[in-house]
């Protein structure tokens, strides 16, 4: 048999290229798996290459010291039989794919010297029974951050989130329906107006997502609008909001909604969100640092910063290669702008949340820190870990306008 027609071979090709781009060309896992199985034909070998890519990324750190310990000279990390090896390892040790399987289809991606380097390496990990970790590890410099700000206690816990496959959380439209849905979708409620699934659901044919009855958004990304209170009636300014969960949120809750991004794509995905959940908002694309307003001031502003995401790492596992910490000064400067341009559309007295998935301090506490100076008043501050908290890594403070 022609080594290139084995059963997940391409499935493997694919995922080979998606970490390549992440890992080297520095693109979000989505879009490059989106590129790399563009060609795939069949369902089950684009599900195959997204799991790959997955674990993967989740236990990359792992992965590699598999790899380097088993061979004297290591592989450079943008090598493909470095690709190569991660995705046979993701398959033989997370996936439980057969030994001669991985051997079989990863020899068939490499020629010359890199074949029998990788030949080489899977042979003395299996002869050794290689396995990783109860969790993975985190990457060095994100590592030394979070035992020196959390503690080892909260961060084996975060570490136990990146090697779980996160569920899928649902928010609904009509608050009132809760107990409703979570019964007709199998799902349980942590709050009113959520439902979370276990696994991961095919969205589309789920009961409930054609009439627009819901739509997903991680449990801790829906509590900053909770934190803003009551919005019926308010003219509410809703900053970089696509791709609008938070968007939707508000205009369920009876808030006149003005979304504003400079990402027209993302702002399209938004609209098309409103029409099939029957919500309505304002679409402005602009850049917020920039926009001169709407002439009134509004009675709230909801603020979710551009960040590090550094606490979606549950959901996007490539945050801990593609961001580092030296990126944190830079992105602090933009908050504290974005903030105090706020400042300049809300009225007096007028509530405003900003919110950061992110669980840096100079992105949260040091930001707030700040915040007297342009006008605002702090009223509750919330801090939430991935593993610790109810979904992603989040930071969120309510403020007054003075």
């Amino acid at each position: 048999m022609d080594e290139r027609s084995l059963p997940g071979v391409e499935a493997r090709r694919a995922a080979i290229h998606a970490l390549h781009g992440v890992m080297v060309l520095g693109l979000p896992q989505d879009d490059a798996l989106a590129h790399a199985t563009r060609d795939l034909a069949l369902p089950e070998d684009r599900a195959l290459a997204r799991a790959l890519v997955a674990q993967a990324l989740r236990w990359l750190v792992d992965l590699d010291g598999l790899i380097d310990r088993a061979v004297e000279r290591p592989p450079p990390a943008d090598s493909r039989v470095r690709q190569v090896l991660r995705i046979a390892l993701a398959g033989r040790l997370r996936l439980e794919t057969p030994m001669h399987a991985v051997v079989a289809t990863s020899l068939a991606l490499l020629e010359g010297g890199p074949r029998r380097l990788a030949h080489a390496v899977l042979s003395r990990l299996e002869r050794e029974k290689a396995a990783l970790p109860p969790h993975p590890t985190f990457p060095a410099p994100w590592a030394r951050r979070w035992l020196d700000r959390w503690g080892e206690e909260s961060v084996a816990r975060m570490a136990a989130a990146l090697g779980a496959v996160p569920a899928t959380d649902l928010r609904l439209k009509d608050v009132a329906t809760t107990q409703e849905w979570a019964l007709r979708l199998g799902g349980q409620s942590l709050a009113p107006g959520h439902v979370r699934l276990g696994g991961a659901p095919v969205m589309e044919s789920l009961p409930g997502f054609a009439e627009g009855a819901w739509w997903v958004q991680d449990r801790a990304a829906q509590i900053p609008v909770e934190m803003l209170g009551d919005v019926t009636g308010c003219r509410l300014l809703d900053l970089c909001a696509a791709p609008g969960g938070k968007t939707m949120q508000l205009a369920a809750a009876g808030a006149i909604v003005t979304a504003l991004d400079h990402h027209g794509r993302r702002l399209e995905r938004l609209r098309a969100n409103l029409a099939r959940t029957g919500l309505a908002a304002s679409l402005v694309k602009a850049d917020a640092l920039s926009w001169e307003g709407t002439g009134a001031p509004f009675d709230a502003i909801l603020l979710d910063a551009p960040c590090s995401a550094t606490g979606t790492f549950r959901r996007h596992p490539e945050v801990l290669y593609r961001r580092t910490p030296g990126e944190l000064a830079g992105l602090a400067r933009q908050q504290r702008a974005l903030l105090a341009r706020a400042a300049s559309w809300l009225r007096p007295g007028g509530r405003l949340v900003y919110a950061v998935c992110s669980v840096e301090p100079e992105e949260g506490e040091e930001v707030v820190r700040d915040s007297g100076a342009v006008g605002f008043a702090c009223e509750e501050l919330l801090t939430l870990l991935p593993g610790v908290g109810p979904g992603d890594g989040f930071f969120i403070a309510r403020f007054r306008r003075t």
